[in-house]
């Protein structure tokens, strides 16, 4: 059924195309249809950041980012949905057109900007759900807060949505908000996280509940960057890292009519950079901070390459766009039949 929808769909530009499949899911959750498109959740609970998540495959933000499909993606066998990115004021972002398909390479070049709603409808629509699963919501800035300024905002973001989230992604990735990857790096990560860290605290002692925070990062960085990145969210005690977003290479497209595109490069052709950053990230944290393994998952191997680098849970989007619904379960499926995987794992 989905492999029809997506021939339609892929002759549709891909903007609308996407806000009409996510509000067709949500008009077929509503009839009580959905179960047409899920298949049966897999039961493969993890736990970490003190979360018991029931299967380690998520949704990446970007594809809800304004909450307005919790409950229709959440129905769709995820073991947990990130909802974002979501930045304190409403924003356009790019202009038009901003989203492009490479069908060839199974991936998605976007340059979408951080588009969104703001925290105020976020919050009015993760209040209204239905779906009682993990709930991550991730935060960043507005494209006109310069970046040393930065902190105000996410301390904004998390503020508002402390309340309401299971845990929250700080985003300091997207290579579509300029100067924002520069917050990855030095006294610039340090600062920030730190203040990260003490609204953590100030929102804990508020709500009477700790909300792990996880940040994420790029896949387009060396190796010394990444033991930095390393150290810095283990000194500054952040919970979890999602390695990766995006990136900028073209490498893997070389030759593509859309290689001069710019923004983010998603999908198969991110597999092995993202798979490679994991490695080297388990390697310089040792296991004291759980990974969420993204980029490149378009099948039940990529998903458990994920873990086998040192993953403890994956996250997908572009794949999910390629394949639907089925690939939520093939990625569990394949994960749960690791060599050695006890169901119910406990990880840092």
């Amino acid at each position: 059924m989905y492999n029809l929808a997506r021939a339609l769909l892929f002759k549709m530009d891909p903007e609308s195309a996407h806000h009409l499949t996510l509000k067709g899911l949500s008009v077929a959750e509503r009839l009580g249809l959905i179960r047409l498109l899920a298949a049966r959740p897999v039961d493969d609970p993890v736990e970490i950041m003190g979360l018991r998540f029931p299967n380690p495959v998520g949704l990446a933000a970007g594809l809800d980012k304004n909450g307005d499909h919790i409950d229709a993606l959440g129905a769709l066998g995820f073991g947990f949905i990130e909802v974002g990115t979501v930045t304190p004021r409403a924003q356009q972002g790019n202009p038009k057109p901003r989203l492009f398909r490479l069908p060839e390479y199974e991936a998605i070049i976007n340059r979408m900007g951080f588009n969104n709603e703001g925290l105020s409808h976020l919050l009015e629509k993760v209040r209204s759900r239905r779906y009682e699963g993990i709930l991550g919501i991730n935060v960043g800035k507005n494209f006109d807060t310069p970046v040393e300024q930065a902190e105000v905002d996410y301390r904004k973001g998390i503020a508002a949505v402390y309340a309401c989230a299971d845990y929250i992604t700080v985003n300091v990735s997207s290579p579509n908000t300029p100067g924002l990857r520069d917050l990855q790096f030095g006294d610039q990560l340090k600062r920030l996280l730190q203040g990260v860290k003490e609204e953590q605290r100030v929102q804990a002692e508020r709500v009477g509940r700790y909300v792990p925070i996880a940040v994420k990062i790029a896949p387009d960085m060396d190796d010394e960057a990444i033991r930095f990145i390393a150290s810095t969210l283990l000194e500054t005690g952040m919970d979890a890292v999602i390695a990766t977003n995006t990136t900028i290479d073209r490498q893997a497209i070389a030759g593509h009519a859309l290689v001069g595109e710019a923004g983010g490069l998603s999908g198969k052709p991110l597999r092995k950079a993202s798979t490679k950053v994991i490695r080297h990230l388990s390697e310089a944290l040792s296991g004291r901070l759980p990974i969420i393994g993204v980029g490149g998952i378009t099948d039940g191997a990529s998903a458990a390459e994920k873990i086998q680098a040192g993953a403890s849970l994956v996250q997908i989007y572009t794949g999910f766009i390629y394949r639907g619904p089925a690939l939520v379960r093939e990625a569990a499926q394949a994960i749960a039949a690791l060599p050695g995987r006890q169901s119910g794992s406990s990880e840092r």
